[in-house]
């Protein structure tokens, strides 16, 4: 019996596969992509992952919604997109509901109102966060003694100069080891949960 070919592809492409049948990135543009996707989805809720941020970014060109610049790479492009949306996330959090009203200091409207102001020191459980997260980092880097003497600089707020002053690193060695804690953050998908 003769069967009628399906008139229909029924597979499901995802943005990123789709950005790629197009020819509107190379493999390598997307494995930069989502390296820059990684380190804008750092910071935002555990319910908003890189690859959201990714695929929303390539939605958006891909519907039109965002148009290339003349001139501009499009992982240069890309990336402004998820920087954008990032902080569009950022802004509707701020703005939601529940945010309590502001008061602006040069506002001679506003009457007597008592204004709360927040204590800007960390509670206790986000202080047994962090102290979690760099004892995790320590742990990840252990065997590497330059990294540790990097991440003990930039937790004391020491700059790149003083922290390869203070080490005895050259610039080349300091470079060297940022790429690799780089690496070994990116290999562990930029969060060190303690196990």
């Amino acid at each position: 019996m003769h069967r009628v070919p399906q008139l229909v592809d029924k597979r499901i492409l995802r943005p990123t596969e789709t950005f790629l049948a197009l020819g509107l990135s190379s493999e390598m543009e997307v494995l930069r992509l989502k390296t820059l996707a990684r380190l804008y989805a750092r910071g935002l809720p555990s319910d908003v992952s890189w690859e959201d941020l990714l695929q929303e970014a390539l939605t958006r060109v891909l519907v039109g919604s965002r148009r290339q610049p003349a001139g501009v790479t499009m992982v240069a492009f890309l990336a402004g997109v998820m920087r954008s949306l990032k902080a569009e996330h950022w802004r509707r959090v701020l703005n939601g509901p529940g945010r309590p009203d502001t008061l602006r200091i040069d506002d001679q409207t506003a009457g007597p109102r008592a204004t709360a102001l927040t204590d800007p020191t960390p509670g206790p459980e986000r202080s047994l966060i962090a102290r979690q997260e760099v004892m995790a980092i320590e742990r990840l880097f252990a065997g590497d003694p330059v990294a540790l003497k990097i991440i003990t600089g930039l937790g004391e707020g020491l700059s790149a100069e003083q922290i390869r002053q203070a080490a005895g690193l050259s610039e080349t060695d300091y470079g060297s080891a940022r790429r690799r804690m780089r690496r070994v953050l990116l290999r562990e998908g930029l969060t060190c949960e303690p196990k």
